[in-house]
């Protein structure tokens, strides 16, 4: 082994060796332990068997990141098991991430707040009131299709009531016109999707301000709203 444990074979170089190693030490995370850091049971489940809606969700995630880059405190509604967090964690100054299910937060207080340092998961149903601690920005990424129809206005009043003024919120959710290809799973949970003009008409109720995305697969545009996969609404200045 070249002389050296870490390594197979005998042909590549010393050089190569130390050059490689040094970058792998010092590529880790400061804090994270060797073992490496556990997804959690949902994301772990889509890796082994759909790994490539996995790369959809850190995509989708990734727009929310680009979007409120440099923002302050930012709420998510909705965090599920932490993978959104940890992405706009990096570009934002602090997340506090919410969610009604109580197994989700008390697997990222295990897993991720160790090792996430601006972040701060937090039980709380949307649906009960604003989260009160006033935000420049929030997102919410498939959510709302969870949502019964008849109370998703306390959904959109109590995130518009937990951002300052000048407040930026993006809602992310498949359209209606992709459940024809859903899973017999999902059309069963997806019990309140929209066109993208519902959805423009929903943020109008709430926001003066509406910015409307199309996403299919991982690939962002602003195309023709039928034939968009999934939906993002960026709904900038809550109305009082």
């Amino acid at each position: 082994m070249a002389g050296n444990d870490k390594f197979f074979g005998e042909t590549s170089s010393p050089t190569a060796h130390q050059a490689y190693a040094g970058q792998e030490a010092l590529s880790l995370a400061d804090g994270l332990p060797m073992e490496g850091l556990a997804l959690g049971p949902y994301n772990s489940s889509v890796l082994l068997t759909d790994p490539k809606r996995f790369g959809f969700i850190l995509a989708r995630h990734k727009f929310v990141a680009k979007m409120l880059q440099g923002m302050d405190r930012v709420l998510e509604v909705g965090c599920q098991e932490g993978i959104g967090t940890m992405l706009v964690g990096q570009t934002v100054g602090h997340v506090v991430a919410t969610d009604f299910y109580r197994l989700h937060i008390e697997s990222c207080q295990t897993r991720l707040a160790p090792v996430l340092h601006n972040a701060t998961f937090k039980g709380w149903d949307i649906l009960d009131g604003p989260v009160p601690e006033g935000f420049d920005g929030a997102f919410s990424l498939d959510v709302l299709e969870h949502i019964d129809g008849s109370q998703e206005d306390l959904y959109m009043r109590h995130i518009a009531d937990s951002l300052s003024d000048d407040g930026v919120f993006i809602v992310g959710t498949p359209s209606l016109e992709s459940q024809e290809h859903a899973s017999a799973a999902s059309r069963a949970s997806h019990i309140n999707c929209k066109t993208g003009e519902q959805l423009r008409g929903l943020g109008r109720r709430f926001y003066r301000n509406v910015f409307m995305f199309g996403m299919n697969d991982e690939v962002l545009h602003t195309g023709f709203m039928p034939m968009c996969h999934y939906l993002f609404g960026m709904f900038v200045g809550p109305r009082r």
